[in-house]
């Protein structure tokens, strides 16, 4: 089970513990993991993270079909989880959504790209 974050902090869960996610929450939770982290920063998981943060050194032209390319690469290796479009929108540096769908639920989530660094 994951642990849940906001804005950057575990969340307690007035026990002494922390708060945990499970179900849909639980793979957006990871969703968000993988996409934001930045592809081989981590030397022992050079796979786990995406390549998110070179969209933006693209032409606005080429920017929806790598977006995709990267988000379906960093999303690879959940279990269960299908990557069904990746929308990008909003002014430089914008933001993107990823639709996806897991045990048959549609999921999305939404990440900063200018925060991506």
């Amino acid at each position: 089970m994951e642990l849940k974050l906001v804005n950057g902090d575990y969340v307690p869960d007035g026990t002494g513990g922390m708060c945990r996610l499970s179900g849909a929450e639980e793979v957006l939770g990871r969703v968000l993991f993988r996409l934001t982290a930045r592809r081989g920063g981590l030397p022992f998981l050079p796979n786990l993270g995406s390549r998110l943060r070179l969209v933006l050194r693209e032409k606005p032209s080429a920017r929806q079909a790598l977006a995709a390319q990267y988000v379906t690469e960093a999303l690879k290796e959940e279990p269960d989880l299908r990557v069904t479009g990746v929308e990008l929108f909003g002014e430089d540096p914008g933001q993107l959504t990823a639709y996806l769908e897991w045990q048959g639920e549609p999921l999305s989530v939404t990440v900063e790209l200018g925060r991506l660094g």
